[in-house]
């Protein structure tokens, strides 16, 4: 009997935005304002695309690009909790579900030797073409209207449970740890015993505070955290009952 912890990835696991960090490796660190100016609401991932695609043009190389996104800071307490986690992974299962890419969280957690305390990790996938651009597509579609067109994370995470279900694996909780806006629509598909953990002072926290000032039906708790030794104590708490 197993917990399942999903995690965002940006400003969850890392302390800042993957997507905007690698604006550093662009001339003069900034985009031109054409460029800046051309995102649409709903389409991020078509944006860092062509921010990518621009990069490319101006010569920015995949280890240039690497180098400054394995530099990303971990959120504070981050590797310690991994290590807990690792050295629990037996009652633990451990997903990310983020809208990076699948290049740049491949990155960071291999250069910090973390890809193992993961089973899974669901993104939008990337890759250098022969040209050595980056080039980024859409993680799938979905009929949400709540989420951005390329990701809807209530989508992935029922789909991996179900598949869990079917290879006879059944979680007794699950733990959901994000930041986000784009954390709510998963945190509506936790139940009783499950519990949302949102990051301190950002969109998530804010949000569910709001519904439950609403009165909105909530079934799992919510768990405020600041570092991931916040976390540490939680499940510490979760494993000991």
């Amino acid at each position: 009997m197993k917990i399942l912890l999903v995690f965002d990835f940006d400003n969850t696991i890392i302390d800042d935005n993957s997507d905007t960090w690698i604006v550093q490796c662009a001339p003069n660190k900034k985009l031109p304002i054409e460029l800046r100016d051309s995102y649409q609401k709903g389409f991020w991932t078509e944006f860092m695309g062509r921010v990518f695609k621009y990069l490319g043009d101006k010569g920015v190389r995949e280890h240039e690009m690497k180098r400054a996104v394995t530099s990303l800071p971990f959120t504070p307490g981050m590797v310690e909790l991994f290590n807990f986690i690792r050295k629990n992974k037996d009652k633990f299962d451990c997903i990310i579900i983020s809208d990076s890419n699948s290049v740049f969280i491949d990155w960071v957690l291999k250069a910090a030797s973390f890809h193992d305390v993961f089973d899974k990790v669901f993104t939008n996938p990337a890759a250098f073409n022969s040209s050595g651009h980056l080039t980024v597509e859409n993680y799938h579609t979905h009929s949400c209207n709540r989420c951005p067109k390329n990701l809807c994370k209530k989508v992935v995470l029922i789909e991996f449970v179900d598949k869990q279900l079917q290879r006879g694996v059944n979680y007794t909780q699950i733990v959901y740890i994000g930041d986000g806006g784009n954390d709510v629509c998963p945190v509506t598909f936790l139940k009783n015993d499950d519990v949302a953990m949102p990051r301190k002072g950002y969109t998530l926290q804010k949000t569910l505070s709001r519904m439950s000032q609403n009165l909105e039906p909530m079934e799992y708790s919510v768990v405020v955290w600041s570092s991931g030794v916040d976390i540490i104590s939680h499940l510490q708490f979760l494993i000991k009952d």
